[in-house]
C-alpha cells in the first residue's frame, strides 16, 4: 500500500490510539497474557497428561442385605454403582473442568487489569516525555533559556532531557553570537562610512581644491572602501569557518596609527579638533593588521566624538618592557573610577552626557578588547571626570624576547599624567 493510502487509512484511527501510550499499553497486556495463558495452558496441560481422567460410567447392580452373616439379594431391586478407579477418574476429570473454567475466567480478568495497569506504567515512564515535549513547546527562536531540568533516576529519559538541555545552551550561544556578530558588523562599518563621508564632503564642499587634496582624499576613501570589504570577508569567513580569526604578521604599529590618524583628519576638523602624532621608535607586534587597525579606528572614534570643540586628539606608539603600546587621548569629560571596568562591556552606556544618553550601541570597546586580547595584549584606561582620558593598547613587542619581557605590561600612562583642567564635565559614555 502506498504512503498516501496508509495516511488515509490512519485518518480513521482515534488519536488516542495513534499515541505510543496506547501502543505501549496494548503491547504490555499482549505480553502479559500470552504468559497467562501459556502459564495456565502448561498447568492444564501437564494434570492432563498425568492424571487419569474420564467421565464416571456406572453400572446397575441389585440390591443386597446381610442376614445371619450371608448377603442375601433382593429380587427386583437395584441401583448404580462404580469401581473405585472410575470414581477416582471422574473426580479428575470435574476438577479440571474447573480448573479450565477458572483459567479463562482468571485470564480475562487479568487482561482487563493489565489494560488498566499498562496505561498507569506507561504515563508514568512517558511522563519525562510529556515534559521535554511541553519545554519545546515553549522555546522560541528569541528564547532559547527554557530548559527542561528533568529529576530523578539517571535513566536513558534523564541522559535524554540532558542531552536536549545541551543542545538548547549551544543553540542559545550560537544564536547570541550571531545577533552579537550583526551588532559587531553595523558598528564597525560605520566607522570608514563616516570617514568616507567626511572626505568627500570636505573635497566637494568647495570648488578650489587642489589635485593633491583630491588624491589624498581619493586614496583615504579607498582605504576605508578595502577595509568595509576585508571586513565582510571576515565575516564570510567567520560564518564558515573556513579561517582562523587572525593572521599573524609584523605588523608595525606606528604605520596604523599614523594612517587612522590622517583619515579621521577631515572628520576632526570639522568641529575644529586637533590631531596631535606623537610617533615612537617603530614597535613591532604579530598580529593581524586589519583587526588592529579596526582597534585603533574605534578609540579614536572614540575620541573625536566625545572631545569638546577646538580641543586636541593625542595619539602616540612606542614600547616599554618589551611591551609595545598605542594611546589615544582625548580631552573628554572623563570616565568615573566605578565606570571603568564596565565600559568594555558589550552595549554598556556610561554615563551621560548634557542629561542625553549617546545613541551609540556600545560595542566600540568590547571589540577593542575583544581584538587586544585575542593577540595577547591588554587594554588600559586612565581618566579623571572633567580631564579627559586615554586609552593605552598594549601588545606582546615582536622584537624583545619573551624572557626580557614583564609579565604584564606596565601600569601607568605612558602618555604622562592627565593635564589638569580648571573646569570639570560629566562621565561620558563610552
Amino acid at each position: 500500500m502506498s504512503s498516501s493510502g496508509t495516511r488515509r487509512r490512519r485518518r480513521w484511527v482515534p488519536l488516542w490510539a495513534q499515541t505510543i501510550r496506547f501502543r505501549l499499553t496494548v503491547t504490555y497486556s499482549a505480553v502479559l497474557f500470552g504468559l497467562a495463558a501459556l502459564v495456565l495452558g502448561g498447568v492444564y496441560a501437564a494434570l492432563s497428561a498425568t492424571v487419569e481422567a474420564a467421565p464416571l460410567n456406572p453400572i446397575e447392580v441389585q440390591k443386597a442385605y446381610l442376614k445371619d452373616g450371608r448377603w442375601v439379594i433382593k429380587e427386583g431391586h437395584t441401583m448404580q454403582a462404580a469401581e473405585l478407579d472410575s470414581i477416582e477418574a471422574a473426580v479428575n476429570h470435574r476438577t479440571l473442568e474447573r480448573l479450565r473454567t477458572y483459567s479463562f475466567a482468571a485470564v480475562g480478568g487479568l487482561f482487563a487489569a493489565s489494560l488498566a495497569t499498562g496505561w498507569w506504567l506507561s504515563g508514568r515512564v512517558l511522563r519525562p516525555v510529556r515534559r521535554i515535549t511541553a519545554a519545546a513547546q515553549e522555546i522560541s527562536a528569541t528564547d532559547l533559556s527554557r530548559r527542561i531540568d528533568l529529576d530523578g533516576p539517571h535513566d536513558e529519559l534523564r541522559s535524554l532531557a540532558d542531552t536536549v538541555d545541551e543542545m538548547l545552551a549551544r543553540l542559545e550561544g550560537a544564536f547570541a553570537a550571531q545577533r552579537q556578530l550583526v551588532d559587531d558588523a553595523s558598528h564597525e562599518l560605520r566607522n570608514p562610512l563616516a570617514v568616507i563621508r567626511a572626505n568627500v564632503d570636505a573635497v566637494l564642499s568647495t570648488e578650489d581644491v587642489s589635485p593633491e587634496s583630491r588624491a589624498q582624499a581619493a586614496a583615504i576613501v579607498a582605504r576605508a572602501t578595502d577595509r568595509m570589504a576585508a571586513l565582510v570577508e571576515d565575516l564570510l569567513a567567520s560564518a564558515r569557518r573556513a579561517s582562523p580569526a587572525f593572521e599573524d604578521v609584523d605588523v608595525d604599529l606606528w604605520a596604523i596609527a599614523d594612517e587612522a590618524a590622517e583619515e579621521y583628519d577631515a572628520l576632526a576638523a570639522r568641529r575644529g579638533i586637533r590631531t596631535v602624532r606623537r610617533p615612537g621608535p617603530g614597535p613591532v607586534v604579530s598580529g593581524d593588521p586589519q583587526a588592529l587597525r579596526r582597534a585603533v579606528d574605534n578609540l579614536l572614534s572614540n575620541a573625536v566624538r566625545h572631545a569638546p570643540d577646538g580641543s586636541e586628539v593625542v595619539l602616540a606608539a612606542g614600547s616599554t618592557s618589551g611591551w609595545a603600546w598605542i594611546a589615544v587621548r582625548d580631552e573628554g569629560p572623563g570616565i568615573s573610577e566605578e565606570e571603568r571596568e564596565r565600559i568594555f562591556d558589550r552595549f554598556y552606556r556610561a554615563g551621560r552626557r548634557n542629561g542625553h544618553v549617546s545613541g551609540q550601541a556600545g560595542l566600540g570597546l568590547a571589540i577593542v578588547r575583544q581584538i587586544v586580547e585575542g593577540h595577547g595584549g591588554t587594554v588600559a584606561v586612565h581618566s579623571r571626570p572633567g580631564e579627559g582620558s586615554t586609552f593605552v593598547l598594549w601588545l606582546p613587542d615582536t622584537f624583545v624576547d619573551s624572557a626580557r619581557r614583564s609579565s604584564r605590561p606596565p601600569e601607568g600612562d605612558p602618555l604622562g599624567p592627565l593635564p589638569r583642567r580648571g573646569s570639570a564635565g560629566s562621565p561620558s559614555r563610552r
